[in-house]
């Protein structure tokens, strides 16, 4: 179960509850479902009863009690702890090996939506570099949620903006001079067997309107504060990119070849050395006669071959499976807050979970692999994917090797 679907799972806990007149209350929208907090447990929590204590007329532990009633029977969902105030921690079955068995299947695009929207989005942005190349990636993760997006900036790209950034314009000028636009989808006759046209019944609503020569006014929907203070393009496709999207828009953005250089200090390096050692664990995993299979990654007990001290613990595990699971809701947010840098940062928080996990994927010494290794070798391949999908929707490579 994600955490988009046991959000769902609680407000129909509460629907419930209003139908069985136990709570009088309006049914919110929408939850939220985060990691514990402090004192909290299980894998995830919510608050939903502190939220409607107040329109209920009960105490917000009242409140949790007669929701934990209904979420306990609910499949999937293993036990429900209400701590502090009223917070209800929630303990999902077999959580680790859905999620990765979702990830897996999905690969790159998990978090993607299953089908286009419909929606049609216009982004039109200055001509300043990093405006543009925030524009590029917030396209590309509209187009990841199911939007139809075209991007515009007021004057024509710099050559080395496609070049060396991998920045796609769709079109460039303002609403008083517009570049000129071909036209390039042309009709045709029909073949004389051609079935009857069908009425066209369902009209999207676009937010750009207009013909070349009298076009709709764009407003200027991504833009940055404050521009690239120098040229990012030195540093090549992918520092440069990162550079750009990681500040959040408010930050200046730093031009500097720290983001060239391989150590920990670099979250662009981590990131990238994050994934490159998922693949790396792979390729040594198959040489070793194993292959990942999700299941029970828990590393209590791990022990190293020489050393008898423990090698990992459970919650890094867990920091890890909770980040895994948040990639949608990033994507998300992302898209509907035209914010890449959520998602950058994002990254940061996957890869700093993964790599202290990866050092215990494969056997060690005269160690057999098990089916612990197998799930322990799908859990940091999972972490890979969404790396991987994660720097692509960002224009960034992701290396096999680093």
């Amino acid at each position: 179960m994600t955490p988009v679907e046991l959000s769902r799972t609680v407000l129909r806990a509460v629907r419930r509850a209003v139908d069985d007149g136990e709570l009088d209350v309006a049914v919110p929208g929408r939850t939220s479902v985060t990691p514990p907090g402090p004192g909290g447990c299980g894998d995830y929590a919510t608050n939903v009863a502190l939220q409607l204590a107040r329109p209920a007329g009960q105490p917000p532990l009242r409140v949790a009690e007669i929701l934990r009633e209904r979420l306990v029977r609910t499949d999937g969902i293993s036990e429900v702890v209400v701590t502090g105030p009223g917070f209800l921690n929630i303990s999902l079955r077999g959580t680790e090996t859905a999620l990765v068995r979702e990830i897996l299947r999905c690969g790159h695009r998990y978090g993607h939506a299953d089908r286009p929207t419909g929606r049609l989005v216009q982004l039109h942005a200055p001509h300043e570099v990093r405006a543009v190349v925030v524009m590029d990636a917030v396209a590309r993760i509209l187009r990841s949620q199911g939007a139809l997006v075209r991007t515009t900036c007021a004057g024509r790209p710099a050559p080395e903006w496609a070049d060396i950034l991998g920045v796609d314009i769709d079109a460039y000028g303002t609403p008083d001079a517009p570049a000129p636009l071909d036209v390039n989808v042309r009709p045709v006759p029909a073949a004389p067997d051609a079935p009857a046209p069908l009425d066209v019944n369902v009209r999207p609503v676009i937010d750009a309107y207009g013909t070349p020569d009298a076009p709709a006014p764009l407003d200027v929907n991504v833009r940055p504060i404050p521009a690239a203070p120098a040229d990012p393009t030195p540093l090549g496709r992918d520092a440069a990119r990162w550079a750009l999207l990681h500040p959040a828009p408010h930050d200046r953005a730093r031009i500097t070849a720290d983001h060239l250089v391989q150590r920990e200090s670099n979250p662009l390096f981590r990131v990238r050395y994050a994934h490159a050692r998922t693949r790396a664990l792979t390729r040594n995993a198959a040489d070793l006669g194993f292959h990942a299979e999700p299941g029970d990654a828990d590393l209590r007990g791990t022990q190293a071959a020489v050393q008898e001290t423990v090698v990992q613990d459970t919650h890094d595990t867990t920091v890890l499976r909770h980040a895994l699971a948040d990639h949608p809701r990033i994507l998300q947010a992302a898209a509907a807050h035209h914010a890449p840098d959520r998602l950058a940062r994002h990254l940061v928080t996957v890869a700093d979970a993964a790599l202290p996990f990866l050092a215990a994927v494969l056997p060690r010494g005269a160690e057999k692999p098990s089916a612990a290794h197998r799930a322990r070798l799908a859990l940091a391949e999972a972490a890979g994917a969404v790396l991987a999908g994660g720097l692509s929707l960002l224009g960034i490579d992701a290396p096999e090797h680093l």
